[in-house]
């Protein structure tokens, strides 16, 4: 078995604005990209149509947070359609990231739905890594209508709740495109990288742990509403907060809701 990328390579990594690939699902070799294009998603710039305001609102999906990490990885790796199984998330990177949440310093959203029988399914998310002000998406899955964008969509809030300021999608897709990523060069990304870390360590906390161990264009920084001045809360505590918000609003069996009230406020 090879050994992993080491956890503070990993994040150090992510900190100067490059993250790891590889060729295939069973390739050992890693190698590292620095995008000259850089897709981020403006926290305020979420692109929340009618039909997706309503989904979220019906409750159609429950959606939970770093409840299962590598399910979740499983997914994002499998093939794909006409996928030969050449997946970028090669074993070794798996286990990677799966190391690093379990030091907290990456997370996912998982949508999940229940049939008939009560079967209770995982059908939609996605992870990535967490740090100061940044989340940095890394890969998405959805096995029914809307699933990722849910998933996504509860990642958004969460992020605003918590104080985070950048959100980093890698690269750009029609996909992404459509609910509201755009393009930046690597070097306006890296201007964004530096502030959001900046603004994180001057907060005292981290978005990857909450223990205060660190970890679009143009409107991609900013505060957030929910943390308050300087704060920042790792993703799973401003996950949880939304939920309790959701629940002092009456609303713990419907949480959507307030996810999609959230949402439209800058949408």
């Amino acid at each position: 078995m090879l050994p992993i990328i080491e956890p503070e390579l990993l994040m150090l990594a992510y900190r100067s604005g490059i993250f790891p690939m590889s060729d295939a699902r069973d390739d050992p070799e890693i190698f590292w990209i620095e995008p000259r294009l850089r897709a981020i998603l403006p926290l305020d710039g979420f692109h929340l149509s009618h039909s997706l305001a309503r989904t979220l609102r019906r409750g159609r999906f429950e959606v939970t947070c770093n409840t299962a990490f590598d399910a979740v990885m499983d997914a994002c790796a499998a093939p794909r359609g006409n996928d030969d199984g050449g997946s970028w998330i090669s074993h070794r990177i798996q286990a990677s990231y799966e190391r690093l949440h379990a030091l907290g310093h990456a997370h996912s959203i998982e949508c999940w739905m229940t049939d008939r029988l009560g079967d209770r399914r995982l059908v939609g998310g996605l992870y990535g890594v967490g740090f100061d002000r940044v989340f940095c998406g890394e890969s998405m899955f959805s096995r029914a209508t809307d699933a990722s964008k849910i998933a996504l969509a509860w990642l958004v809030a969460a992020l605003r709740q918590g104080g985070a300021t950048l959100l980093d999608c890698q690269f750009i897709t029609p996909h992404l495109a459509s609910l509201g990523a755009v393009e930046i060069p690597q070097k306006r990304y890296l201007a964004l990288l530096k502030e959001a870390q900046v603004a994180g360590a001057a907060g005292g906390a981290a978005l990857a742990d909450g223990t205060g161990a660190g970890d679009g264009a143009g409107a991609a920084v900013g505060e957030a509403e929910g943390a308050g001045a300087g704060a920042v809360l790792a993703l799973p505590k401003a996950f949880g907060a939304l939920l309790a918000e959701a629940a002092g609003a009456g609303l713990s069996s419907s949480p959507g809701k307030l996810i999609a009230h959230f949402l439209t406020q800058t949408s």
